[in-house]
């Protein structure tokens, strides 16, 4: 996995992948790469109005199944959208507020190696996504407590 900095790397793994970038493609990209943190594929869209809903849901669908976006899905079921790194990861879900936050353990890692060579075939990946009420949304404390 490489790491991705902005638009023009983006069209660059593209097109390494033999995906041709068009110029609708091009404007996700640019958009894209300038999220921090999460971002919604409706955010995307508003932030485009010259590119059709369908263009940026099948881009977003595209830079996702190419390892360029990290989708994770929220309680509730919709999905969000942030730029991979060139590391691996899980997340930290709030369930009443939707941040997110990354965190990597090695000893989940070596679980996860472990639990592989049990299985009776190939592990293929995994996902490890853990839902919380983070502190801000706990009941009697205010943003910022810990």
């Amino acid at each position: 996995m490489m790491m991705l900095t902005d638009e023009t790397r983006i069209d660059n793994v593209l097109e390494e992948l033999g995906y041709r970038v068009t110029g609708p493609r091009r404007k996700v990209a640019r958009l894209v790469s300038t999220k921090e943190g999460t971002f919604s594929a409706e955010s995307i869209n508003d932030g485009l109005p010259s590119v059709g809903r369908a263009t940026v849901y099948r881009t977003l669908k595209l830079l996702s199944e190419t390892g360029i976006l990290c989708k994770i899905t929220l309680p509730d079921g919709s999905p969000r959208y942030s730029l991979d790194g060139a590391w691996h990861h899980h997340h930290v879900i709030c369930s009443p507020c939707g941040k997110i936050e990354e965190f990597r353990k090695p000893v989940l890692e070596r679980l996860l190696r472990e639990m592989a060579s049990e299985v009776d075939g190939k592990m293929l990946g995994h996902r490890v996504e853990v839902y919380i009420t983070c502190a801000d949304c706990l009941p009697g404390t205010s943003p910022g407590d810990n």
